[in-house]
């Protein structure tokens, strides 16, 4: 596929609206659903040798949890502690440091940590000189890359942010940073339960550049109560002018049952669907008139910003950050709830705080559940990657690179694009398939035409619940 069409995305109303469908986001393959507490401490151990024994060392990703924050926002649906007890936090850190501990000594001393994550929760919850307490340990315990070679970044809410604050965490060698805007929208910030001053935050936006952050992000999301186009316009001009390399645009997802804050939100507040897809219209166009790189996924890009680029020249990755250019790491997930992805395998800690701190106190790494991916598993998380990140899949270099004749091996899925393809999402061919400009707003039901476990008679379902996703819109 011809490289330039990869930035291009054709915003389709009425496809859009006919596939507004459940779905995985794809940061992992097989999804967290199918994770299993039969996979136990022994299984991640012995993925750890194996991944040791690489002939070439692995680069190391460290993603730290850092779960606190002082105030609940009523749409939030992540891991997260609503407390104003800052002790409670520092007793966190303590039992994270010895979690650190017990995990470094696992991994030769040989490969380099090329990225740390801190996300949330809320991570400045916790004052900068606890935060340079934390990285001390890390850089103590691992062995960092070279500070120009190594991507540190951290997620921060900017209500409980000061420029100073920002100067420290660029001091302590953070290069990226991500804050929640949501919207600036004065009745929109009132139901959702989060005041936030748009001067300070735009103020932050430019603190961070002049502090020389190699990337800025910011999250809105669009669906959210009282929200209207003309409020999400403003927040939307605002952003655009304070020019941040990367702007997520997340869709709100209503579900109550699952998340207790997001009763605080009134039925009757939410747009309706049609009222929501023209906000996320409205986003789509705005963001790309002002020369912003539709990357997929939500996520919009300057053309200089590395995701674009990595787009681009097909280099770009998806992991359970999100995009991203260093998917090729081991990534060890640090924290309650924490989820990483090591040799053949995905594991994730202990997802309630008393839970991981009794394992930690005991000297045990906080091992809750994980999965060990099957030969299918690794073809399909392959070609699920492909579609997500570059837009097409080639038959005949992805069959030389797993041994396989693609249309034998892929035909029950390969028979599930065709009505995607009869609506314009994709073009299948001899040679591959190809995302459309109008289907590239719809990469997770074309990707989800090649998860197995979906399609499955007699789909297991290996944790306490049943698997249920957010709708595509």
């Amino acid at each position: 596929m011809d490289a330039d069409r990869t930035t291009i995305a054709e915003f389709d109303a009425e496809l859009i609206r006919r596939y507004d469908l459940a779905g995985p986001r794809y940061t992992s393959y097989p999804t967290a659903p199918q994770f299993t507490e039969a996979f136990e401490t022994d299984s991640y151990l012995h993925q750890v040798q194996i991944s040791n024994g690489d002939p070439v060392p692995k680069p190391i990703s460290l993603y730290l949890h850092l779960p606190f924050c002082t105030n609940p926002c009523f749409y939030c649906g992540c891991t997260r502690i609503i407390t104003r007890d800052r002790q409670r936090g520092s007793d966190y850190l303590q039992l994270m440091a010895r979690e650190i501990e017990l995990q470094a000594r696992l991994y030769d001393q040989d490969r380099q940590v090329k990225q740390l994550h801190l996300g949330g929760g809320s991570p400045n919850f916790h004052r900068p000189e606890e935060l340079g307490e934390l990285v001390d340990t890390l850089a103590k315990h691992f062995r960092f890359a070279p500070a120009d070679r190594r991507e540190f970044g951290i997620e921060i809410d900017p209500r409980m942010t000061t420029p100073e604050d920002l100067s420290e965490l660029a001091a302590l060698g953070f290069n990226r940073v991500s804050m929640g805007i949501q919207d600036f929208d004065s009745p929109v910030q009132k139901a959702i339960n989060r005041i936030q001053s748009a001067e300070a935050t735009l103020g932050l936006i430019d603190k961070a550049k002049a502090l020389g952050f190699r990337s800025i992000n910011v999250d809105l999301i669009y669906g959210l109560p009282k929200q209207t186009l003309a409020g999400f316009g403003a927040t939307l001009d605002a952003v655009i002018g304070a020019r941040p390399g990367r702007i997520a645009t997340y869709s709100y997802a209503h579900l109550p049952s699952r998340f207790k804050a997001q009763r605080q939100i009134r039925d009757e507040d939410l747009p309706s669907s049609e009222a929501k897809l023209a906000l996320l219209q409205l986003c789509v166009d705005r963001l790309q008139a002002a020369g912003y790189v539709y990357i997929g996924m939500d996520h919009f890009a300057l053309p200089d910003d590395e995701l674009a680029l990595a787009l681009a020249n097909g280099s770009l990755q998806r992991n359970f950050q999100g995009y991203s250019t260093h998917a090729q790491c081991d990534l060890i997930g640090l924290g309650m709830s924490a989820i990483g992805s090591v040799g053949d395998a995905y594991v994730q800690n202990q997802r309630l705080l008393p839970l991981w701190q009794q394992r930690i106190e005991n000297g045990q790494l906080p091992v809750d559940r994980g999965i060990v991916l099957s030969a299918d598993d690794h073809i399909r998380r392959a070609a699920i990657g492909a579609i997500m990140c570059q837009g097409r899949l080639d038959f005949s270099q992805f069959g030389l690179r797993h041994g396989i004749c693609v249309d034998e091996y892929f035909a029950a899925d390969l028979k599930r694009l065709i009505p995607l393809a009869e609506d314009g999402l994709l073009s299948i061919h001899s040679d591959g398939i190809e995302v459309s400009p109008r289907g590239r707003f719809l990469l997770r039901p074309i990707a989800m035409c090649f998860d197995a476990y979906l399609h499955r008679t007699e789909r297991p379902v290996a944790s306490e619940e049943k698997p249920r996703y957010s709708r595509v819109i």
